[in-house]
């Protein structure tokens, strides 16, 4: 159990350093995100996978850190 959630830590260290990175990256290159999706076309594209990595980046992130704390979600029992 202990090993787990050394494991838990980890990697919710991890997903935490990259949800700042990508945070970090786009405060750096926002001006340049904005001119190519001003482009139009398929270039709207771009901010959606932005959205869609941070969205998926910062999930497990939020996961992981739970899961090290010991929190869990509570089960419903199925559908009644």
């Amino acid at each position: 159990m202990a090993s787990n959630r050394s494991q838990e830590t980890k990697k919710a260290f991890a997903y935490g350093f990259a949800s700042a990175g990508l945070y970090l990256l786009l405060f750096v290159y926002a001006k340049a995100i904005m001119q190519y999706s001003a482009q139009g076309g398929w270039y709207f594209v771009i901010p959606v996978a932005v959205a869609f990595v941070f969205s998926y980046v910062h999930g497990n992130f939020t996961s992981y850190f739970w899961d090290a704390l010991g929190i869990k979600a509570k089960s419903s029992g199925g559908a009644k």
